[in-house]
């Protein structure tokens, strides 16, 4: 890893050292906080969790090759040498952000309250057709999660396309000191984590703190069509690049047309080109990070056709509106994560698929004070779409589902509507409520488990 010795990692971390001083010209190979992932030459970073303390898997990693360690305490009989920090999860920021210097590769920086890892997706898949381009994996999205994702980072690695995922003021600003992007993009200001950030004027404050940290003559790309970023005129003398579906927009779209479960197709007008589309993943929100990639693109000098080929050869992934065919069904497992705004985007899609359409919606997490009113107003749009049933899971969802109710009474809706105290409960429940041929969708927040659903609806 490119200057990452030992010697400089002590130095960048203020850190003390403890073992053989002829290590210390030695380059790490890589850098873990799993000690079931180490390798020879392997910095471990033990991080202390709330059910487990890394410093109990020194020794196994040790044992595993690691070069050294870090250690928030100082060890007797230290089996391998190591750096004493204060903070295990302070020191492995520092050294990622250290690292990043070294390469001195582009960053794409992604952000916004929903559709930051589908335009991640989608970003990398553009750039992916004229770069060597590495992009965050899994959930790494967190000041733990950046970090490793830098580290994955390889000398022939070209641009690197960095996810980041926030729910407190000053998060945002911890994570791009790290990454320091030199193109910035935020996807929208929805209603997510409005627990800790108030309202969306907050999430505006807390996602914008990015901004902060573009390098000089870097770019901003932001959702033009979007209420509260529209409202970003400059940030330290860079103009944004605004995209959407109002032609006012730098980057924007016409001729839209969905085709289903079998995505969307659009015209593209950016800057002097404009080219025709087939987005494979459906949703009017695909369409967004079709045009967030095609104006990322374009930044990085890539062609038309190539931003063309990088949006319809994108691929779908686990939990995020990832298509399923069965023998019986067809499932849309996007049950990675949920927020008012995505489950109502989701909800527009399913009413647009062929058969009959089931929607298992599941508690949306950390929406503050006005959670059970934001689960009403999914309620009514799920009946409003006229989907034929409607399976709400979990104690928020009662207020889902009985306004779902009242909605498809009040406008004489054929829309069949079910509650469910828990996951568990509807997993017993669901060869009597689905038929062979429906579509189902299953949506819900993290915390609800619902891949456990899509497990079981795959056995039917």
């Amino acid at each position: 890893m490119k200057n990452l010795t030992l010697a400089n990692i002590v130095k960048v971390c203020n850190g003390v050292w403890h073992g053989d001083e002829a290590l210390l010209p030695e380059e790490v190979q890589s850098v873990t906080t799993d000690s079931r992932q180490v390798s020879p030459g392997c910095l471990f970073v033990p991080i202390v969790g709330e059910r487990a303390d890394g410093h109990d898997f020194i020794p196994q990693a040790a044992g595993s090759g690691a070069l050294a360690s870090l250690s928030e305490k100082e060890l007797s009989d230290a089996p391998v040498s190591y750096i004493q920090v204060e903070s295990s999860l302070q020191a492995v920021k520092d050294i990622a952000a250290y690292y990043l210097e070294q390469l001195g590769i582009p960053v794409v920086g992604v952000t916004g309250s929903a559709g930051k890892t589908s335009t991640k997706e989608m970003i990398a898949s553009v750039l992916a057709q004229k770069y060597q381009t590495l992009k965050t994996q899994g959930n790494f999205n967190n000041e733990l999660g950046v970090p490793l994702t830098v580290f994955r980072l390889r000398d022939e690695d070209q641009i690197a396309v960095i996810e980041m995922g926030i729910n407190h003021f000053g998060e945002m600003s911890r994570l791009a000191s790290i990454t320091r992007p030199d193109t910035g993009v935020i996807t929208n200001i929805g209603t997510a984590h409005l627990e800790f950030l108030g309202d969306r004027d907050g999430i505006l404050r807390a996602k914008t703190e990015m901004l902060d940290y573009i390098r000089p003559g870097g770019h901003i790309v932001l959702n033009g069509d979007d209420d509260k970023l529209r409202t970003v005129r400059e940030s330290h003398g860079i103009r944004p690049v605004f995209y959407g579906l109002d032609p006012k927009n730098d980057v924007y779209a016409d001729n839209v047309k969905s085709h289903g479960l079998k995505g969307t197709s659009c015209r593209i007008h950016s800057g002097e080109d404009i080219f025709e589309v087939t987005v494979p993943i459906p949703g009017i929100h695909m369409v967004y990070n079709a045009l967030s990639a095609a104006a990322v693109g374009s930044i990085y000098g890539l062609s038309a056709s190539e931003i063309r080929r990088g949006i319809e050869t994108v691929q779908s992934i686990g939990g995020r509106f990832h298509l399923i065919e069965t023998e019986n069904l067809t499932i849309v497992d996007d049950c990675y994560n949920a927020s008012p705004s995505s489950m109502m985007a989701s909800l527009d899609v399913l009413k647009e698929s062929e058969g009959r359409r089931v929607a298992v919606l599941g508690d949306m997490a950390e929406l503050g004070e006005n959670e059970r009113a934001l689960h009403r107003e999914v309620g009514r749009h799920a009946a409003g779409c006229g989907i034929d049933s409607v399976i709400c899971v979990g104690d928020l969802c009662g207020d889902m589902a009985e306004e779902a109710e009242n909605e498809a009474r009040k406008n004489g809706l054929g829309t069949e509507v079910l509650h469910e105290k828990d996951r568990d409960s509807l997993i017993g429940s669901l060869r009597e409520i689905i038929r062979p041929g429906d579509t189902v969708l299953v949506k819900a927040s993290h915390c609800m488990g619902f891949e456990k659903i899509v497990e079981a609806l795959k056995e039917l």
